[in-house]
């Protein structure tokens, strides 16, 4: 197993586009739909799918509307697997998710966005399926009482052919959880710890006010 890993992460980039969107994550195994319009991200779309096709999806720290945000240390790779053009010259892509990555530093920007080296070696683990010892039927219990909770539409039958990892990195990259709630989840070691984690945040969320206001914890 660590052989495999070493050879697939001999395949990575060392250095990686990152896309800072407060509240946007990608996990190992799930997916993002994205819409660009930005130019300087539609460079870096562009320039991906002629590369590696990865993108690093990276939280920002403070004042997410700065021009140039501080980041948190930890994101997530995506690589392109879906992209469409629009007649306004957007682009519509998908990202899946592949591995998460620690941030070494940050390099010269290439066409107005931003690049990162990045170390992949804390997260060998993401590369493996076959994580176990997760129970969907409880994760899935407690989203219902969250969606229920905020008034969310949901289609469970689509979650119902998702493998567990499947099942917790969708969960957690498409609830509307807190920017900081999100990273808490991309940072969480390894799978079971972000299922135990999703339950906790979707418990929480479940008993929330009816305003909205998160449950302090």
């Amino acid at each position: 197993m660590r052989n495999r890993f070493t050879h697939a992460f001999s395949e990575f980039p060392d250095v990686m586009p990152v896309f800072p969107l407060a509240g946007a994550v990608i996990l190992p195994n799930g997916q993002l739909p994205l819409n660009i319009f930005e130019d300087r991200y539609l460079n870096m779309v562009l320039d991906a799918i002629a590369g590696s096709r990865l993108i690093g999806m990276v939280q920002p720290k403070g004042d997410a509307q700065a021009q140039v945000p501080e980041l948190h240390d930890t994101g997530c790779a995506g690589r392109i697997v879906s992209f469409s053009e629009t007649r306004d010259n957007r682009l519509l892509i998908i990202l899946a998710g592949v591995c998460r990555f620690d941030i070494v530093k940050e390099m010269d920007m290439k066409n107005g966005y931003r690049r990162v080296q990045v170390a992949w070696g804390r997260f060998g683990h993401d590369l493996d399926t076959q994580e176990s010892g997760i129970n969907s039927a409880d994760i899935i219990a407690s989203a219902k009482r969250f969606a229920e909770r905020r008034s969310l539409s949901v289609d469970w039958s689509a979650l119902d052919q998702l493998q567990p990892p499947e099942l917790v990195d969708t969960l957690a990259g498409s609830l509307p959880f807190s920017p900081e709630e999100k990273q808490g989840l991309v940072e969480a070691a390894v799978i079971r710890d972000r299922a135990e984690l999703l339950t906790a945040l979707c418990e929480f969320g479940a008993t929330a006010p009816e305003d909205g206001t998160p449950v302090s914890h």
